[in-house]
């Protein structure tokens, strides 16, 4: 099984990442946790690239380059052979971010997109997709606010971006939920930590192994 979590800025995608994967051990299930960008040695360096505040000449292109080749490196070294040895593997953010980042928020070609992400991919494609959705002013406020204590300083560079960029990233977000509801489930990533884990758990209890699907 292969779940990713997805949503703006300060949704609480890597916490419930985190809480997802020791929920599934605890029930006997292989789970693997893993990101994008950085899963893997190399992509540390590319994350950090990507991440950088100091990068703002970085063109969308090469913005696009840089996380496709994240993800090639990382099916490759990573979810590919996670999935291949029976783990149950919980992505923090995959193709659907590029797709909503690159293509609605930059306006790079969805063709393009489309075809990268299919390559980078190798066929590795998410099962189950949790959108954590929640007002861009609710989502930005704890990232800034996570960011000053952050032992990444400068590692905004898309926190800095406008509110209309991450305005049009939310709404991105939710259209690929409407073009694909058997994969997508969204979630109301404002509610409280606790509350939020319980519902992502819940939903997924009728995937788990013995409860059918």
């Amino acid at each position: 099984m292969f779940i990713t979590l997805e949503g703006i800025e300060g949704c609480g995608k890597s916490t419930q990442a985190s809480r997802l994967v020791v929920r599934l051990k605890a029930t006997g299930i292989p789970a693997l946790l893993t990101l994008e960008p950085g899963g893997t040695r190399v992509g540390q360096g590319i994350r950090k690239i990507l991440l950088d505040a100091r990068n703002r000449d970085l063109s969308p292109l090469a913005e696009l380059l840089l996380y496709e080749a994240d993800r090639a490196q990382h099916v490759a070294e990573v979810i590919g052979p996670a999935l291949k040895r029976g783990a149950w593997v919980v992505c923090d953010r995959y193709f659907d971010a590029t797709t909503v980042y690159q293509g609605v928020a930059r306006g790079l070609d969805p063709e393009l997109i489309g075809l990268l992400n299919e390559r980078a991919s190798d066929g590795a494609r998410p099962d189950i997709t949790l959108l954590l959705d929640c007002p861009v002013h609710v989502g930005l406020g704890r990232a800034l606010s996570r960011n000053e204590t952050s032992s990444e300083k400068g590692q905004d560079r898309f926190e800095r971006e406008k509110t209309a960029f991450h305005e049009a990233v939310r709404e991105g977000y939710l259209a690929l939920a409407r073009e694909e509801p058997g994969r997508f489930i969204v979630v109301d990533g404002a509610m409280s930590e606790d509350l939020l884990a319980d519902r992502i758990f819940e939903r997924l209890k009728p995937f788990l192994p013995g409860k059918g699907s």
